[in-house]
Protein backbone atom coordinates (compact mmCIF):
# COMPACT_ATOMS: atom_id res chain seq x y z
CA UNK A 1 0.00 0.00 0.00
CA UNK A 2 1.75 3.33 -0.93
CA UNK A 3 0.36 5.02 2.17
CA UNK A 4 2.76 3.25 4.00
CA UNK A 5 4.74 5.65 2.44
CA UNK A 6 3.85 8.00 4.64
CA UNK A 7 4.25 6.16 7.86
CA UNK A 8 7.30 6.74 10.03
CA UNK A 9 9.88 3.73 10.01
CA UNK A 10 12.21 2.71 12.93
CA UNK A 11 15.10 3.79 11.93
CA UNK A 12 37.37 17.96 -0.65
CA UNK A 13 33.98 19.08 -2.75
CA UNK A 14 32.54 16.64 -5.22
CA UNK A 15 33.65 16.20 -8.42
CA UNK A 16 31.39 17.98 -11.31
CA UNK A 17 31.66 16.11 -14.39
CA UNK A 18 30.19 16.58 -17.88
CA UNK A 19 28.95 13.65 -19.61
CA UNK A 20 27.87 13.95 -23.83
CA UNK A 21 25.74 10.78 -23.38
CA UNK A 22 22.14 11.70 -23.75
CA UNK A 23 19.99 10.22 -25.97
CA UNK A 24 16.47 11.42 -27.29
CA UNK A 25 14.16 9.90 -29.32
CA UNK A 26 11.12 12.16 -31.12
CA UNK A 27 8.00 10.68 -30.73
CA UNK A 28 5.34 9.72 -32.99
CA UNK A 29 2.01 11.44 -32.88
CA UNK A 30 -1.34 9.98 -33.03
CA UNK A 31 -4.54 11.49 -33.87
CA UNK A 32 -6.96 8.77 -31.80
CA UNK A 33 -10.29 8.94 -30.36
CA UNK A 34 -10.34 9.45 -26.79
CA UNK A 35 -11.54 6.82 -25.14
CA UNK A 36 -14.13 7.57 -22.14
CA UNK A 37 -13.84 3.97 -20.43
CA UNK A 38 -12.10 2.89 -17.48
CA UNK A 39 -8.66 1.85 -17.19
CA UNK A 40 -7.02 0.98 -19.74
CA UNK A 41 -3.80 -1.10 -20.16
CA UNK A 42 -0.68 0.67 -20.62
CA UNK A 43 1.35 -0.66 -23.76
CA UNK A 44 3.37 0.85 -26.31
CA UNK A 45 0.78 2.65 -28.13
CA UNK A 46 -1.49 3.58 -25.52
CA UNK A 47 2.09 4.94 -23.85
CA UNK A 48 2.58 7.27 -26.78
CA UNK A 49 -1.08 8.30 -27.45
CA UNK A 50 -0.95 9.70 -23.84
CA UNK A 51 2.51 11.43 -24.09
CA UNK A 52 0.99 13.28 -26.75
CA UNK A 53 -2.49 14.03 -24.46
CA UNK A 54 0.15 14.99 -21.78
CA UNK A 55 1.89 17.80 -24.54
CA UNK A 56 -1.17 18.76 -26.15
CA UNK A 57 -2.28 19.78 -22.69
CA UNK A 58 0.31 22.40 -22.00
CA UNK A 59 -0.88 26.27 -20.96
CA UNK A 60 1.38 28.78 -20.96
CA UNK A 61 -1.80 30.88 -19.49
CA UNK A 62 -2.46 28.13 -16.48
CA UNK A 63 1.20 28.30 -15.75
CA UNK A 64 1.30 31.73 -15.04
CA UNK A 65 -1.84 32.38 -13.75
CA UNK A 66 -0.58 29.59 -10.66
CA UNK A 67 2.54 31.82 -10.57
CA UNK A 68 0.80 35.06 -9.84
CA UNK A 69 -1.47 33.47 -6.88
CA UNK A 70 1.87 31.85 -5.70
CA UNK A 71 3.89 34.92 -5.22
CA UNK A 72 1.09 37.40 -3.87
CA UNK A 73 2.82 37.47 -0.42
CA UNK A 74 6.24 36.83 0.71
CA UNK A 75 5.91 33.01 2.12
CA UNK A 76 8.76 32.48 4.09
CA UNK A 77 9.02 29.09 5.81
CA UNK A 78 7.44 28.97 9.02
CA UNK A 79 4.74 32.38 8.49
CA UNK A 80 1.81 32.70 8.06
CA UNK A 81 1.50 33.48 4.63
CA UNK A 82 3.68 30.54 4.13
CA UNK A 83 0.56 28.11 5.61
CA UNK A 84 -2.07 29.99 3.10
CA UNK A 85 0.38 28.55 0.22
CA UNK A 86 0.40 25.07 1.76
CA UNK A 87 -3.52 25.67 1.80
CA UNK A 88 -3.21 26.59 -1.63
CA UNK A 89 -1.17 23.55 -3.01
CA UNK A 90 -3.57 21.30 -1.01
CA UNK A 91 -6.98 22.63 -2.34
CA UNK A 92 -4.78 22.70 -6.29
CA UNK A 93 -4.39 18.58 -5.71
CA UNK A 94 -7.99 18.23 -4.26
CA UNK A 95 -9.63 20.13 -6.78
CA UNK A 96 -7.97 17.71 -10.06
CA UNK A 97 -9.08 14.70 -7.82
CA UNK A 98 -5.45 13.84 -6.98
CA UNK A 99 -5.13 11.56 -3.45
CA UNK A 100 -3.79 14.24 -0.67
CA UNK A 101 -1.89 14.46 2.21
CA UNK A 102 0.26 16.41 4.15
CA UNK A 103 3.12 15.51 6.69
CA UNK A 104 3.77 18.22 9.68
CA UNK A 105 7.28 18.35 11.30
CA UNK A 106 8.68 20.70 14.31
CA UNK A 107 11.76 22.11 13.19
CA UNK A 108 14.44 24.33 14.16
CA UNK A 109 14.15 28.15 12.24
CA UNK A 110 16.22 31.11 12.19
CA UNK A 111 14.36 34.86 12.12
CA UNK A 112 15.68 38.12 12.43
CA UNK A 113 14.89 40.65 15.02
CA UNK A 114 16.93 44.25 14.46
CA UNK A 115 19.90 45.04 12.47
CA UNK A 116 21.96 47.94 11.69
CA UNK A 117 25.27 49.00 10.00
CA UNK A 118 27.12 52.16 9.38
CA UNK A 119 30.43 53.11 7.68
CA UNK A 120 32.67 55.47 9.81
CA UNK A 121 34.87 57.49 7.56
CA UNK A 122 38.58 58.95 8.16
CA UNK A 123 36.85 62.31 7.00
CA UNK A 124 34.61 62.21 10.29
CA UNK A 125 31.45 61.47 8.26
CA UNK A 126 29.09 58.19 9.34
CA UNK A 127 26.88 56.87 6.64
CA UNK A 128 23.65 54.73 7.94
CA UNK A 129 23.65 52.25 5.16
CA UNK A 130 20.05 50.89 4.55
CA UNK A 131 19.57 47.25 5.09
CA UNK A 132 16.06 47.05 3.24
CA UNK A 133 15.10 46.12 -0.62
CA UNK A 134 11.65 46.38 0.22
CA UNK A 135 10.27 49.51 1.09
CA UNK A 136 6.93 49.13 0.84
CA UNK A 137 5.94 45.63 1.84
CA UNK A 138 6.40 45.14 6.04
CA UNK A 139 5.60 41.43 5.13
CA UNK A 140 9.11 40.43 3.02
CA UNK A 141 11.39 39.60 5.46
CA UNK A 142 14.53 41.98 6.52
CA UNK A 143 17.93 40.48 4.69
CA UNK A 144 19.54 39.13 6.97
CA UNK A 145 21.66 34.95 7.73
CA UNK A 146 19.52 32.00 8.61
CA UNK A 147 20.95 30.60 11.86
CA UNK A 148 23.84 33.71 12.42
CA UNK A 149 24.31 34.23 15.73
CA UNK A 150 23.64 37.84 17.11
CA UNK A 151 26.38 39.76 17.72
CA UNK A 152 28.07 43.56 17.81
CA UNK A 153 31.06 44.20 15.89
CA UNK A 154 33.22 48.15 15.49
CA UNK A 155 36.20 47.06 13.50
CA UNK A 156 37.68 48.25 10.36
CA UNK A 157 36.60 46.46 7.12
CA UNK A 158 38.70 44.45 5.08
CA UNK A 159 38.07 42.57 1.99
CA UNK A 160 38.47 38.91 1.34
CA UNK A 161 37.64 38.68 -2.19
CA UNK A 162 35.82 35.00 -2.36
CA UNK A 163 36.46 34.29 1.38
CA UNK A 164 38.49 31.12 -0.24
CA UNK A 165 41.57 29.80 1.89
CA UNK A 166 43.54 30.78 -1.04
CA UNK A 167 42.42 34.53 -0.75
CA UNK A 168 43.24 34.40 2.83
CA UNK A 169 46.67 33.39 1.92
CA UNK A 170 46.80 35.89 -0.87
CA UNK A 171 46.13 38.44 1.80
CA UNK A 172 48.58 37.05 4.13
CA UNK A 173 51.39 37.07 1.65
CA UNK A 174 49.99 41.02 1.43
CA UNK A 175 51.29 41.29 5.39
CA UNK A 176 47.63 41.60 5.62
CA UNK A 177 45.49 39.89 8.80
CA UNK A 178 41.63 39.80 9.16
CA UNK A 179 42.10 39.49 12.80
CA UNK A 180 39.61 41.57 15.06
CA UNK A 181 38.13 42.68 11.49
CA UNK A 182 35.14 42.90 9.87
CA UNK A 183 35.33 40.93 6.74
CA UNK A 184 33.72 41.85 3.31
CA UNK A 185 33.62 38.87 0.72
CA UNK A 186 31.90 38.80 -2.55
CA UNK A 187 29.77 35.41 -3.11
CA UNK A 188 31.54 33.11 -5.40
CA UNK A 189 31.09 29.06 -5.56
CA UNK A 190 31.55 28.84 -1.16
CA UNK A 191 28.49 28.41 0.21
CA UNK A 192 27.69 31.02 2.47
CA UNK A 193 28.41 29.12 5.88
CA UNK A 194 31.95 27.91 4.78
CA UNK A 195 33.03 31.68 4.04
CA UNK A 196 32.13 32.67 7.43
CA UNK A 197 33.68 29.85 8.97
CA UNK A 198 36.76 30.36 7.37
CA UNK A 199 36.94 33.73 8.43
CA UNK A 200 36.34 33.22 11.66
CA UNK A 201 39.04 30.52 11.67
CA UNK A 202 41.63 33.76 10.74
CA UNK A 203 40.15 35.57 13.07
CA UNK A 204 37.23 37.80 12.13
CA UNK A 205 34.78 39.15 14.13
CA UNK A 206 31.93 39.49 11.69
CA UNK A 207 31.23 38.85 7.81
CA UNK A 208 29.34 40.47 5.16
CA UNK A 209 28.87 39.08 1.94
CA UNK A 210 27.53 40.96 -1.10
CA UNK A 211 26.62 39.55 -5.04
CA UNK A 212 27.74 41.52 -7.42
CA UNK A 213 26.94 42.28 -10.86
CA UNK A 214 25.43 44.74 -12.99
CA UNK A 215 21.89 43.69 -13.13
CA UNK A 216 22.18 42.69 -9.62
CA UNK A 217 20.44 44.36 -6.77
CA UNK A 218 19.12 44.15 -3.73
CA UNK A 219 20.28 41.55 -0.78
CA UNK A 220 21.04 38.28 -1.23
CA UNK A 221 19.50 36.31 2.00
CA UNK A 222 20.47 32.74 2.41
CA UNK A 223 21.11 30.28 5.27
CA UNK A 224 24.82 29.62 6.87
CA UNK A 225 23.79 26.53 8.82
CA UNK A 226 26.18 23.61 7.76
CA UNK A 227 24.84 20.75 6.49
CA UNK A 228 21.29 19.55 5.75
CA UNK A 229 17.88 18.60 8.01
CA UNK A 230 16.40 20.03 11.16
CA UNK A 231 19.21 20.53 13.40
CA UNK A 232 17.58 19.40 16.51
CA UNK A 233 16.97 15.95 14.91
CA UNK A 234 20.31 14.97 12.55
CA UNK A 235 19.46 11.58 11.66
CA UNK A 236 16.01 11.28 12.62
CA UNK A 237 13.07 12.48 11.21
CA UNK A 238 11.22 15.51 13.74
CA UNK A 239 7.74 13.60 14.45
CA UNK A 240 5.82 15.09 17.22
CA UNK A 241 6.65 12.33 19.87
CA UNK A 242 10.21 12.01 18.30
CA UNK A 243 13.69 12.57 20.29
CA UNK A 244 14.84 16.50 19.95
CA UNK A 245 18.37 17.68 21.24
CA UNK A 246 18.11 20.64 23.54
CA UNK A 247 19.24 24.09 21.33
CA UNK A 248 22.71 24.41 23.57
CA UNK A 249 23.45 20.28 22.77
CA UNK A 250 27.45 20.40 20.99
CA UNK A 251 25.98 18.13 18.29
CA UNK A 252 23.49 21.31 17.17
CA UNK A 253 25.86 24.02 17.75
CA UNK A 254 28.51 22.86 15.83
CA UNK A 255 26.32 23.17 12.43
CA UNK A 256 26.16 26.84 13.20
CA UNK A 257 28.98 29.50 12.54
CA UNK A 258 30.58 31.26 16.01
CA UNK A 259 30.52 35.04 14.32
CA UNK A 260 27.55 36.80 12.65
CA UNK A 261 26.88 37.57 9.47
CA UNK A 262 25.03 39.27 7.19
CA UNK A 263 24.09 39.90 3.63
CA UNK A 264 24.92 43.45 1.61
CA UNK A 265 23.98 44.54 -1.05
CA UNK A 266 26.40 45.60 -4.40
CA UNK A 267 26.00 49.53 -3.83
CA UNK A 268 26.69 49.11 -0.05
CA UNK A 269 29.86 47.03 -0.84
CA UNK A 270 31.07 49.49 -3.40
CA UNK A 271 30.76 52.30 -0.93
CA UNK A 272 32.95 50.89 1.92
CA UNK A 273 35.27 49.02 -0.80
CA UNK A 274 36.03 52.38 -2.40
CA UNK A 275 36.55 53.86 0.65
CA UNK A 276 39.27 50.73 1.90
CA UNK A 277 43.28 51.56 2.38
CA UNK A 278 46.76 49.19 2.47
CA UNK A 279 47.91 46.96 0.46
CA UNK A 280 46.31 46.68 -3.33
CA UNK A 281 44.69 43.73 -4.17
CA UNK A 282 46.72 41.06 -6.14
CA UNK A 283 45.97 41.10 -10.06
CA UNK A 284 44.49 37.67 -10.09
CA UNK A 285 41.64 39.16 -8.50
CA UNK A 286 40.76 41.84 -10.78
CA UNK A 287 39.04 44.26 -8.75
CA UNK A 288 39.24 47.86 -9.55
CA UNK A 289 39.92 48.59 -5.60
CA UNK A 290 43.02 51.29 -3.92
CA UNK A 291 43.53 48.51 -1.13
CA UNK A 292 41.88 45.44 0.54
CA UNK A 293 42.54 47.36 4.08
CA UNK A 294 42.13 46.86 7.03
CA UNK A 295 40.14 49.64 6.98
CA UNK A 296 40.74 53.16 7.93
CA UNK A 297 36.86 52.99 7.39
CA UNK A 298 35.48 51.53 10.49
CA UNK A 299 32.22 49.53 10.35
CA UNK A 300 29.71 49.27 13.41
CA UNK A 301 27.64 46.36 12.48
CA UNK A 302 24.70 44.79 14.41
CA UNK A 303 22.58 41.74 14.18
CA UNK A 304 20.44 40.41 16.39
CA UNK A 305 17.81 37.00 15.77
CA UNK A 306 16.44 34.26 16.92
CA UNK A 307 16.33 30.67 16.48
CA UNK A 308 13.24 28.92 17.18
CA UNK A 309 10.67 25.92 16.84
CA UNK A 310 8.35 25.86 14.49
CA UNK A 311 5.79 23.76 11.99
CA UNK A 312 6.65 23.11 8.65
CA UNK A 313 4.30 21.26 6.27
CA UNK A 314 5.00 18.78 3.29
CA UNK A 315 2.39 18.43 0.59
CA UNK A 316 1.72 15.34 -1.20
CA UNK A 317 -0.55 13.79 -4.29
CA UNK A 318 -0.44 10.25 -5.38
CA UNK A 319 -1.23 8.39 -8.20
CA UNK A 320 -1.72 5.13 -7.66
CA UNK A 321 -0.13 2.47 -10.08
CA UNK A 322 -1.57 -0.17 -11.55
CA UNK A 323 0.64 -3.04 -11.87
CA UNK A 324 3.49 -1.98 -9.77
CA UNK A 325 2.04 0.13 -7.15
CA UNK A 326 4.56 -0.28 -4.30
CA UNK A 327 7.07 1.24 -6.62
CA UNK A 328 7.09 5.10 -6.58
CA UNK A 329 8.24 7.87 -9.27
CA UNK A 330 8.58 10.90 -6.99
CA UNK A 331 7.94 14.23 -8.50
CA UNK A 332 9.57 17.45 -5.84
CA UNK A 333 9.82 20.69 -5.70
CA UNK A 334 9.99 22.96 -2.66
CA UNK A 335 7.36 25.65 -1.73
CA UNK A 336 9.11 28.13 0.43
CA UNK A 337 10.62 31.37 -0.63
CA UNK A 338 12.88 34.22 0.97
CA UNK A 339 10.52 36.51 -0.40
CA UNK A 340 8.01 36.51 -3.16
CA UNK A 341 9.97 33.09 -4.40
CA UNK A 342 8.85 33.82 -8.65
CA UNK A 343 12.27 32.18 -9.61
CA UNK A 344 13.12 30.65 -6.46
CA UNK A 345 11.02 28.16 -6.40
CA UNK A 346 7.84 28.97 -7.42
CA UNK A 347 8.45 28.70 -10.81
CA UNK A 348 9.30 25.09 -10.78
CA UNK A 349 5.89 24.91 -7.84
CA UNK A 350 3.77 26.21 -11.08
CA UNK A 351 5.45 23.61 -13.28
CA UNK A 352 4.51 20.89 -10.98
CA UNK A 353 1.17 22.08 -10.22
CA UNK A 354 0.67 22.14 -14.17
CA UNK A 355 2.02 18.67 -14.41
CA UNK A 356 -1.07 17.37 -12.05
CA UNK A 357 -3.33 19.04 -13.72
CA UNK A 358 -2.36 17.70 -16.83
CA UNK A 359 -2.21 14.01 -15.16
CA UNK A 360 -5.52 14.16 -14.03
CA UNK A 361 -6.80 14.84 -17.36
CA UNK A 362 -5.06 11.89 -18.68
CA UNK A 363 -6.96 9.73 -16.05
CA UNK A 364 -10.25 11.25 -17.00
CA UNK A 365 -9.30 9.75 -20.27
CA UNK A 366 -8.64 6.51 -18.98
CA UNK A 367 -4.70 6.25 -18.37
CA UNK A 368 -3.73 5.10 -15.15
CA UNK A 369 0.17 4.77 -14.14
CA UNK A 370 1.82 1.26 -14.25
CA UNK A 371 3.69 2.74 -10.88
CA UNK A 372 2.80 5.14 -8.35
CA UNK A 373 3.68 8.51 -8.96
CA UNK A 374 3.98 10.70 -6.04
CA UNK A 375 3.81 14.49 -6.56
CA UNK A 376 6.41 16.60 -4.09
CA UNK A 377 5.86 20.08 -2.35
CA UNK A 378 8.58 20.72 0.15
CA UNK A 379 8.48 23.26 2.93
CA UNK A 380 11.60 24.81 4.45
CA UNK A 381 14.11 24.04 1.98
CA UNK A 382 15.80 27.46 1.76
CA UNK A 383 16.60 26.97 5.69
CA UNK A 384 18.56 23.85 4.34
CA UNK A 385 16.89 20.83 2.73
CA UNK A 386 14.81 20.90 5.73
CA UNK A 387 11.15 19.10 4.78
CA UNK A 388 12.72 16.86 2.24
CA UNK A 389 15.12 16.08 4.49
CA UNK A 390 13.20 15.21 7.26
CA UNK A 391 10.81 12.99 5.13
CA UNK A 392 13.56 11.09 3.65
CA UNK A 393 14.51 10.19 7.24
CA UNK A 394 11.19 9.08 8.09
CA UNK A 395 10.65 7.06 5.23
CA UNK A 396 14.63 5.73 4.42
CA UNK A 397 13.79 2.38 4.62
CA UNK A 398 10.52 2.55 2.25
CA UNK A 399 12.89 4.69 -0.18
CA UNK A 400 15.88 2.53 -0.14
CA UNK A 401 13.74 -0.96 -1.34
CA UNK A 402 10.60 1.18 -3.56
CA UNK A 403 11.86 4.69 -4.79
CA UNK A 404 12.32 4.15 -8.74
CA UNK A 405 14.10 7.46 -8.72
CA UNK A 406 13.33 11.30 -7.84
CA UNK A 407 12.54 14.20 -10.33
CA UNK A 408 13.68 17.68 -8.84
CA UNK A 409 12.93 20.99 -9.81
CA UNK A 410 13.87 23.67 -8.00
CA UNK A 411 13.99 27.06 -10.07
CA UNK A 412 12.38 25.86 -13.29
CA UNK A 413 13.02 29.16 -15.39
CA UNK A 414 16.12 31.04 -14.38
CA UNK A 415 16.44 32.64 -18.09
CA UNK A 416 17.90 31.23 -21.18
CA UNK A 417 19.36 27.34 -22.05
CA UNK A 418 18.70 24.24 -20.78
CA UNK A 419 20.69 22.45 -17.59
CA UNK A 420 20.26 19.26 -16.41
CA UNK A 421 21.49 17.30 -13.51
CA UNK A 422 21.33 13.36 -13.06
CA UNK A 423 22.97 10.61 -11.80
CA UNK A 424 24.93 8.59 -14.17
CA UNK A 425 22.25 5.93 -14.64
CA UNK A 426 19.35 8.06 -16.14
CA UNK A 427 21.80 9.91 -18.53
CA UNK A 428 20.22 7.82 -21.29
CA UNK A 429 16.24 8.63 -20.02
CA UNK A 430 14.95 9.86 -23.31
CA UNK A 431 13.57 13.49 -23.23
CA UNK A 432 11.43 14.83 -26.10
CA UNK A 433 10.38 18.37 -26.09
CA UNK A 434 10.32 21.59 -27.88
CA UNK A 435 13.02 24.10 -27.27
CA UNK A 436 11.68 27.82 -26.60
CA UNK A 437 14.49 29.62 -27.82
CA UNK A 438 14.59 27.75 -31.32
CA UNK A 439 11.42 27.67 -32.68
CA UNK A 440 10.25 24.14 -34.54
CA UNK A 441 13.41 22.49 -33.08
CA UNK A 442 13.70 19.88 -29.76
CA UNK A 443 16.29 20.91 -26.68
CA UNK A 444 18.63 17.53 -28.53
CA UNK A 445 18.24 19.45 -31.95
CA UNK A 446 19.24 22.51 -30.67
CA UNK A 447 22.69 20.80 -28.82
CA UNK A 448 23.34 18.94 -32.02
CA UNK A 449 23.23 21.76 -33.60
CA UNK A 450 25.88 23.52 -31.30
CA UNK A 451 28.32 20.43 -31.02
CA UNK A 452 27.79 21.21 -27.06
CA UNK A 453 26.29 17.71 -26.84
CA UNK A 454 24.27 17.18 -23.43
CA UNK A 455 26.10 18.84 -20.48
CA UNK A 456 24.77 16.60 -17.79
CA UNK A 457 26.05 17.64 -14.49
CA UNK A 458 27.01 15.44 -11.27
CA UNK A 459 24.23 15.62 -8.41
CA UNK A 460 27.26 16.64 -6.33
CA UNK A 461 26.53 19.39 -3.92
CA UNK A 462 23.60 20.12 -1.34
CA UNK A 463 21.91 22.78 -2.78
CA UNK A 464 18.51 21.78 -3.69
CA UNK A 465 16.06 18.75 -2.12
CA UNK A 466 18.02 15.95 -4.31
CA UNK A 467 20.07 15.71 -1.59
CA UNK A 468 18.80 13.61 0.77
CA UNK A 469 17.71 11.43 -2.08
CA UNK A 470 21.06 10.81 -3.79
CA UNK A 471 23.16 11.04 -0.46
CA UNK A 472 20.95 9.76 2.30
CA UNK A 473 18.52 6.98 0.46
CA UNK A 474 21.13 6.44 -2.75
CA UNK A 475 17.75 6.67 -4.84
CA UNK A 476 18.13 7.76 -8.67
CA UNK A 477 17.40 11.24 -9.18
CA UNK A 478 17.47 14.27 -11.88
CA UNK A 479 17.37 18.26 -11.59
CA UNK A 480 16.46 20.00 -14.00
CA UNK A 481 16.12 23.83 -14.97
CA UNK A 482 16.43 26.37 -17.66
CA UNK A 483 18.70 29.10 -16.68
CA UNK A 484 22.07 28.73 -14.60
CA UNK A 485 22.07 32.44 -12.56
CA UNK A 486 19.47 35.06 -12.27
CA UNK A 487 20.52 38.84 -10.67
CA UNK A 488 17.34 38.88 -8.37
CA UNK A 489 18.59 35.41 -6.38
CA UNK A 490 17.31 35.57 -2.63
CA UNK A 491 15.81 39.53 -3.13
CA UNK A 492 12.94 41.22 -2.84
CA UNK A 493 12.83 41.57 -6.40
CA UNK A 494 12.44 37.78 -7.14
CA UNK A 495 8.67 38.44 -8.37
CA UNK A 496 6.44 37.98 -10.79
CA UNK A 497 7.02 41.41 -12.47
CA UNK A 498 10.29 40.29 -12.64
CA UNK A 499 9.78 37.00 -14.55
CA UNK A 500 7.04 38.34 -16.92
CA UNK A 501 9.56 41.57 -17.58
CA UNK A 502 12.94 39.17 -18.02
CA UNK A 503 12.52 35.72 -16.82
CA UNK A 504 9.60 34.40 -19.40
CA UNK A 505 7.54 36.78 -20.17
CA UNK A 506 5.29 34.47 -22.29
CA UNK A 507 6.07 31.31 -19.90
CA UNK A 508 7.59 29.20 -22.69
CA UNK A 509 10.41 27.63 -20.68
CA UNK A 510 7.59 26.85 -18.07
CA UNK A 511 5.92 25.19 -20.17
CA UNK A 512 9.21 23.53 -21.64
CA UNK A 513 10.45 22.33 -18.08
CA UNK A 514 7.30 20.85 -17.01
CA UNK A 515 7.23 19.14 -20.56
CA UNK A 516 10.38 17.58 -19.75
CA UNK A 517 10.11 17.11 -16.32
CA UNK A 518 6.29 15.22 -17.06
CA UNK A 519 7.79 13.50 -19.59
CA UNK A 520 10.76 11.65 -17.82
CA UNK A 521 8.08 10.83 -15.18
CA UNK A 522 5.97 9.19 -17.38
CA UNK A 523 8.90 6.84 -18.96
CA UNK A 524 9.52 5.90 -15.52
CA UNK A 525 6.31 5.68 -14.61
CA UNK A 526 4.73 3.68 -17.45
CA UNK A 527 7.83 2.09 -19.21
CA UNK A 528 7.46 -2.08 -18.67
CA UNK A 529 11.74 -2.09 -18.19
CA UNK A 530 12.70 0.28 -16.39
CA UNK A 531 15.03 2.90 -18.73
CA UNK A 532 17.82 2.89 -16.23
CA UNK A 533 21.74 2.66 -17.95
CA UNK A 534 24.27 1.54 -15.53
CA UNK A 535 26.69 1.15 -18.06
CA UNK A 536 26.86 4.91 -18.23
CA UNK A 537 26.94 4.83 -14.31
CA UNK A 538 30.29 2.22 -14.59
CA UNK A 539 32.16 4.47 -17.34
CA UNK A 540 31.40 7.27 -15.08
CA UNK A 541 32.70 5.23 -11.84
CA UNK A 542 35.94 4.23 -14.00
CA UNK A 543 36.87 7.96 -14.72
CA UNK A 544 36.94 8.82 -10.89
CA UNK A 545 39.45 5.67 -10.54
CA UNK A 546 41.20 7.11 -13.19
CA UNK A 547 41.27 10.32 -11.55
CA UNK A 548 41.55 8.90 -7.97
CA UNK A 549 44.74 7.12 -9.06
CA UNK A 550 46.53 10.27 -10.66
CA UNK A 551 45.39 12.05 -7.60
CA UNK A 552 47.26 9.55 -5.53
CA UNK A 553 50.66 10.27 -7.48
CA UNK A 554 53.68 8.81 -5.57
CA UNK A 555 51.02 7.13 -3.02
CA UNK A 556 50.03 4.71 -5.19
CA UNK A 557 52.27 1.91 -4.45
CA UNK A 558 50.65 2.69 -0.70
CA UNK A 559 47.14 2.18 -1.95
CA UNK A 560 45.63 -0.31 -4.00
CA UNK A 561 42.85 0.69 -5.71
CA UNK A 562 42.55 -2.82 -7.11
CA UNK A 563 39.29 -3.53 -5.24
CA UNK A 564 37.49 -0.79 -6.36
CA UNK A 565 38.74 -2.01 -10.04
CA UNK A 566 37.80 -5.42 -9.90
CA UNK A 567 34.21 -4.01 -8.27
CA UNK A 568 33.79 -1.70 -11.26
CA UNK A 569 34.47 -4.71 -13.58
CA UNK A 570 31.80 -6.95 -11.68
CA UNK A 571 29.30 -3.92 -12.43
CA UNK A 572 30.22 -3.55 -16.35
CA UNK A 573 29.04 -7.32 -16.55
CA UNK A 574 26.16 -7.10 -14.31
CA UNK A 575 25.23 -3.89 -16.75
CA UNK A 576 25.64 -5.41 -19.81
CA UNK A 577 23.71 -8.48 -18.20
CA UNK A 578 20.80 -6.88 -17.47
CA UNK A 579 20.99 -4.18 -20.96
CA UNK A 580 20.93 -7.81 -23.56
CA UNK A 581 17.82 -9.34 -21.17
CA UNK A 582 16.20 -5.52 -21.26
CA UNK A 583 16.45 -5.51 -25.35
CA UNK A 584 15.80 -9.03 -25.68
CA UNK A 585 12.28 -8.56 -23.95
CA UNK A 586 11.74 -5.45 -26.50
Amino acid sequence: MVETVWKATSKPSPLCTFLLLIILCILGFYSLHYPHSTVINPNAQNALRFRHIFLSSASNYTIASYLRILTLHPHLAGTAPSLAIVNYVVAQFKSLHLQTHTTQYKTLLSYPTHSSLSAHFTNGTVHDLSLSDSSDDVAVVRPYHAYSPSGTAFAKAVFVNYGRDVDFQAIKELNVSVKGCIVIARRGDLPRGIVVQKAEENGAVAVLIYTEGEEVKGFERGTVMSGVGDPLSPGWAAVDDGESLELEDARVLKRFPKIPSMPLSVRAAQLILNSLGGAPPPEKWRVDLRGVGPGPTILNFTYQGEKKVGTIHNVFAIIRGSEEPDRYVLLGNHRDAWTYGAVDPNSGTAALLDIARRYALMMRLGWQPRRTIILCSWDAEEFGMIGSTEWVEQNLVNLGSKAVAYLNVDCAVQGPGFFVGATPQLDSLLLEVKDPDSEGSTVYEKWAATNAGTNIQRLSGVDSDFAPFVQHAGVPSIDIYYGRDFPVYHTAFDSYEWMTNNGDPLFHRHVAVAGIWGLVALHLADDSILPFNYLSYAEQLQRYKVFLSNLLGEDKAKVSLHPLTTSIQELVSAAKEAEDEAKSRY
